[in-house]
């Protein structure tokens, strides 16, 4: 860096160059043109904070560049189209406005947790995910080498236990009757789901080299979305289940009617085009039954097993949970961890006591 004076203009002139760290080249900037050396020399540090400025974003990427390419070193790994599609949604949506355009190491950790706080409107689990999202971005770029560690703050969101609403076993036998009687096409479906607990993606894709009717046997093996087409079960595992003597009957009606069909369940225009939630809702609600989700039948099913004093080990095994804390869950809900546990308390006699009292 230097300054110095142009005899035959009359003027200072402020340069400074340096090389670039990964090509090696050198690099200059120049001003002109001032009139005083003290002038010159001011604006010759200028030009170093300048310089460096101008390498760093040639060596540092803005934090978009970063998102798109972990988003593309998401979608060439083994994880799903559809879970490559949430990522890239929620990062675009809840992130580029404000860090678009900012360098990824200016991102500080007070910033990541403001950020989080502003979405006060979403559920804390939606939250704890854009957190998530976000964790994984810097995760990557410290893996590249962009930056030397990741500022993500941990965040303690209180994600409540908060049990959603299932079918009870009267329930689920006044749905099942009235949706036989009324010959809804859903009819297989639904029940297929609460005898078996088998999720919507892996009901879809069940075919009929799957199903042995005479060991009352399902193999589950796969799934369906429509991200990803047909792909492994979530969890990533094959499992069994067991069929019930009374979905015995039904598989056996389909087998007759499927003709030349691969697919154990029939094709509905409208599960095709995944509104499988709204067809459920609309028909328990002219029951006057709870409105939930189709994948609360598979929740209906744990829990009416597990009160039925199911070992929590075989359910949690046919239904193809890995996570304990999950299967937790459902024995809180069908109340089989708080069963038995008053039979032996007693603290006083309520009928000797209100005898004495209508003698006082």
């Amino acid at each position: 860096m230097g300054i110095k004076f142009d005899e035959y203009k009359k003027y200072w002139v402020a340069f400074y160059s340096k090389r670039h760290p990964v090509t090696r080249k050198p690099l200059s900037i120049l001003r002109k043109g001032f009139k005083t050396k003290a002038e010159a020399l001011r604006v010759e540090k200028e030009l170093v904070l300048e310089m460096d400025q101008k390498l760093k974003k040639v060596t540092v990427p803005c934090w978009s560049e970063v998102v798109l390419n972990y988003i593309e070193s998401l979608a060439n790994s083994d994880v799903s189209k559809k879970t490559v599609q949430t990522y890239k949604l929620c990062l675009e949506a809840h992130t580029l406005p404000t860090w678009g355009k900012r360098l990824i190491d200016e991102i500080t950790g007070l910033e990541i947790r403001e950020l989080i706080n502003q979405k006060a409107d979403r559920s804390q689990s939606h939250q704890k995910n854009i957190l998530k999202y976000i964790r994984a971005v810097f995760t990557f770029a410290v893996e590249k080498g962009v930056i030397g560690s990741n500022p993500t703050p941990k965040m303690k969101f209180k994600i409540g236990d908060k049990i959603k609403s299932v079918l009870t076993l009267e329930q689920v036998k006044i749905f099942l009757t009235q949706a036989k009687i009324m010959e809804s096409e859903w009819y297989p479906i639904w029940a297929m789901a609460l005898y078996t607990g088998m999720r919507n993606g892996e009901l879809y894709a069940l075919t009929w080299d799957k199903v042995n009717l005479e060991q009352r046997r399902i193999l589950v093996d796969s799934s369906w979305n429509n991200e990803d087409g047909f792909k492994d079960t979530k969890s990533g595992d094959d499992r069994i289940v067991e069929i019930a003597p009374e979905l015995l009957v039904i598989l056996r009606d389909l087998k007759i009617k499927s003709f030349d069909s691969a697919f154990v369940l029939p094709r509905i225009d409208k599960w095709d085009k995944g509104e499988q939630a709204r067809e459920l809702r609309m028909f328990l609600q002219g029951l006057g039954l709870p409105r939930i989700r189709f994948h609360d039948l598979r929740a209906s099913w744990a829990t009416i097993m597990l009160s039925m004093g199911i070992a929590p080990i075989k359910v949690m095994s046919m239904g193809g949970w890995k996570d304990l804390k999950t299967m937790q869950f459902y024995i809180r809900k069908a109340g089989v961890d708080t069963n038995g546990i008053s039979d032996r308390l007693s603290l006083h006699n309520p009928v000797s006591e209100s005898k004495i009292l209508s003698m006082m």
